[in-house]
């Protein structure tokens, strides 16, 4: 959340911010409860200060009748702050829920849009892969070649969940080793992170503030227990109240987990194949830094994403985001869109495999995470990030679909092919 000082002292810049990442807060009610939340904090203050020497002389008093005063004294300042705390603690519930659907300030330079047809191609890289085929659509391809299937899955668990067979499953666990070698040289911690997470740290990670945040994650509420939609949920509360050390920022992690979204959101979309489904598995980068830094280590994380995909020679293309198309704990988002051929019917297009948001200090605000500043000698609030290093079914899609040959075969990328048991092309079943 953002820093309520900030907001008395830049109100009108938080209200347009809001407003153009479609944000419908008052802003002038917040400051108002803050300055009636701050004239109650003062008016108990001052009569506990007045009870406690009421008590204090009552305790010194000899004589009965000021002794009886004294109490009367006492006993009208706390019937004064039983009738204060209720107005005091509604007040603070009010502005608590209104400071929590704010969103993190954008960085400099986001487009403003209105839709995701405002986001701004910032690069392009690869080349579109050019078939003399007919190019078909990943489930074509897994079916053909029995690497997944939807149809007993949804026998078992329901819609919009796959099993992920033979080479596919190889392939999954290659990503993430391919993901491992990269990430851990360039200093990433590899942690394999827990998929349930208390109600505290899923709120404090900004993501169960509205009914449709809630509508869209798995809870279970005899446990007070919430499955994650991506290993960030469960990595940045790791720190909650605590003081990291300076000279190990930036603390970066890769983490692997499940993820779990009920995609209450996307009625009707992608509802075939293993595009949009309820769990799949996910390698996510996370960063924590020095606020000075967190631009360049933005940048740096945009920059392994690409660094992957260059290594399995996927053509996409990097996005920025426009205001109203990414997550409230953003400052600023890219995607990556990779292009699929065998989508609309073999024409193309391209989709989202990967994130990368810079979240400023408005998770750590929450979390209470921060770090010495040797030179002030005061304790700050770290700067926390991240971004996705592989989706793996994502990528296991994009792979099918640019990879496909056309005797109904797919090569294996070379840089999977050291963990893949010398399978260098995957060919239909005898």
């Amino acid at each position: 959340m953002l820093d309520l000082k900030f907001i008395r002292e830049n109100k009108e810049a938080v209200k347009k911010n809001a407003a153009d990442r479609g944000a419908k807060i008052d802003v002038d009610r917040l400051l108002a409860l803050d300055e009636e939340r701050r004239k109650n904090i003062v008016l108990v203050e001052a009569l506990r200060a007045k009870q406690n020497k009421a008590s204090d002389e009552i305790a010194r008093e000899k004589d009965a009748t000021a002794k009886q005063a004294k109490i009367a004294e006492m006993k009208k300042a706390k019937e004064e702050i039983g009738e204060l705390e209720p107005n005091l603690k509604k007040s603070e519930e009010e502005l608590d829920n209104l400071m929590r659907l704010l969103p993190n300030m954008m960085q400099p330079g986001t487009p403003v849009g209105t839709s995701e047809k405002d986001n701004v191609v910032v690069r392009e890289v690869g080349k579109k892969t050019n078939f003399k085929f007919a190019p078909r659509d990943y489930m074509a391809i897994a079916e053909s070649l029995d690497l997944i299937d939807v149809e007993r899955a949804a026998k078992v668990s329901g819609s919009r969940f796959g099993y992920i067979k033979n080479e596919a499953a190889q392939m999954e666990f290659a990503l993430a080793q391919l993901a491992l070698e990269v990430l851990v040289k360039e200093g990433f911690q590899p942690i394999i992170t827990p998929v349930m997470i208390r109600s505290g740290a899923m709120a404090a990670m900004g993501y169960i503030d509205t009914a449709e945040d809630k509508e869209e994650r798995y809870f279970f509420p005899g446990d007070d227990l919430y499955l994650v939609g991506t290993s960030e949920q469960a990595i940045g509360p790791m720190y909650q109240n605590e003081v990291l050390d300076i000279k190990k920022l930036p603390l970066r992690f890769v983490g692997f987990s499940a993820c779990f979204r009920r995609e209450a959101g996307s009625y009707g979309k992608d509802t075939k194949g293993i595009l949009r489904v309820h769990q799949f598995d996910k390698l996510e980068m996370f960063s924590f830094t020095r606020p000075e830094d967190s631009a360049k280590e933005h940048q740096f994380l945009i920059s392994i994403e690409e660094k992957l995909m260059q290594k399995l020679k996927l053509p996409y293309r990097l996005m920025q985001l426009c205001s109203i198309d990414f997550a409230r704990p953003s400052s600023a988002t890219y995607d990556i869109e990779t292009w699929l051929p065998g989508q609309n019917n073999g024409t193309g297009e391209y989709r989202e495999t990967h994130s990368c948001s810079n979240c400023t200090d408005w998770q750590s605000r929450r979390l209470n995470i921060k770090y010495k500043n040797e030179q002030t000698g005061k304790t700050e609030l770290v700067h926390m990030l991240n971004g996705t290093a592989f989706a793996i079914g994502r990528i296991l899609i994009a792979i099918l679909e640019n990879y496909q040959q056309k005797d109904g075969s797919v090569e294996v990328p070379k840089a999977l092919r050291p963990w893949m048991g010398g399978v260098k092309k995957i060919k239909p079943k005898k």
